[in-house]
């Protein structure tokens, strides 16, 4: 087994000095002004049907640091300004390849602060991470270690809206792919049971989101009675609300990266159903209860994962009538509403509507993984580089 070099962040919380988080504060309003004066810049070049790219914002920003109104910019480390530069270049390149919509203006108030440091802009030594402009090493509390001789390659420091730092390195590391085994699941989602396997094994779903709902719903409650604007008391009200959805996605997060790390150790093959959240959380009834299951963020995750540990990953068509479908006897039922979890077919056969439809998923996966037809890339993983596939079987008529 060859082991794969890929690129891996490693997120980690720090503790600012007051000059240090003043210094970074002041980087955050920096970079969120460079951004907009250049998507200003470029929209009002495409309004002219003219395209400007990163060479030319990056004159822009040498000019605009010469002006006294924006000398200011001095005063912070170039390097994010740059990057901020760069980040709306890519952006436009997603717009233009119609992979996004158009680009926004950060708010001050609701975009994430941020700022991303490359090697000419940090000094990591011996487990001390300085930044430019800064005498002294960020206060980073280690929760696991760097692979050893792993040096990061960009820096990326953030404050979430609960007023937390994060620092993520992102380093080109070893993975070792897991012992190959000849295993293979189907994972069916959903919201009762977060995810029911081919095996018949039902994960439950731990709904973080109504746990903490009742004491949501108290700091909004207080939050609405502050006075709107920028008073320290709304100020303070909001970053109550912020915690309490920190903690129910971090509770999430975690529980989601055991379960998915666990799948891809354990199978060879994992098989997934393509799933269109967006379009799914239109349905205002399931919407908080879709969002809370983070089917997204499972699928990104078991996309990563299977990449780094020599799995596959098999998508089947999101057409596929995975639960309609009798596992026995190929029969589809006309309709099965998603109150009947229970069905009978003609045949006899007794079916859980959950665990049918994950074996009927693991078998169409198998026939892709076998045959190859009907499949086609499926967009990028934007941590591996790699397209997962996605299978298209024709359609049965009923």
């Amino acid at each position: 087994m060859t082991a794969n070099h890929v690129k891996r962040a490693f997120k980690y919380r720090f503790y600012p000095t007051d000059a240090q988080a003043a210094e970074l504060s002041r980087t955050f309003g920096c970079v969120r002004k460079v951004y907009n004066m250049a998507l200003g810049a470029r929209t009002q070049a495409w309004t002219r049907q003219e395209r400007v790219n990163y060479n030319q914002t990056s004159a822009m920003l040498t000019a605009w640091k010469k002006t006294e109104e924006l000398a200011y910019l001095n005063e912070v480390s170039s390097v994010p300004l740059q990057q901020a530069l760069r980040h709306l270049q890519v952006a436009f390149t997603n717009f233009l390849s119609k992979r996004a919509k158009y680009p926004r203006f950060k708010s001050r108030k609701t975009s994430r602060k941020s700022a991303e440091y490359t090697t000419s802009g940090f000094r990591f030594r011996e487990g001390k991470l300085i930044l430019a402009k800064m005498a002294e090493p960020l206060h980073i509390v280690w929760s696991r270690p760097l692979p050893e001789g792993a040096q990061p390659s960009t820096v990326t420091v953030s404050q979430d809206a609960a007023g937390r730092w994060f620092v993520s390195m992102l380093c080109e590391v070893t993975v070792s792919p897991v012992p190959a085994t000849t295993s293979a699941v189907g994972i069916d989602l959903g919201i009762t049971s977060l995810a029911a396997l081919s095996t018949g094994e039902k994960i439950t779903n731990p709904k973080h989101e109504r746990k903490d709902r009742a004491r949501l719903a108290k700091a909004q409650r207080e939050l609405s009675r502050k006075a709107k604007g920028d008073g320290a008391n709304r100020a303070k009200a909001r970053r109550k609300v912020a915690r309490v959805h920190a903690r129910i996605t971090d509770r999430r997060r975690d529980f989601l990266h055991k379960l998915t790390t666990r799948l891809v150790r354990e199978n060879q093959t994992v098989v997934i159903e393509d799933l269109t959240v967006r379009n799914m959380v239109k349905n205002h009834k399931l919407a908080r209860a879709i969002s809370d299951a983070a089917w997204s963020d499972m699928r990104m995750m078991l996309e990563y994962k299977t990449a780094w540990y020599g799995r596959e990953l098999v998508v089947v068509d999101r057409w596929f009538p995975s639960s309609k479908l009798c596992g026995a006897c190929g029969m589809i039922r006309a309709k099965l509403p998603l109150n009947v979890r229970m069905w009978t077919c003609e045949c006899g056969t007794v079916h859980d509507r959950d665990v049918n439809a994950a074996k009927n998923i693991l078998a169409a996966g198998l026939a892709v993984s076998v045959c190859g037809a009907g499949v086609r890339p499926q967009r990028e993983s934007s941590r591996t580089g790699q397209s997962a596939v996605k299978q298209k079987p024709p359609r049965r008529e009923p």
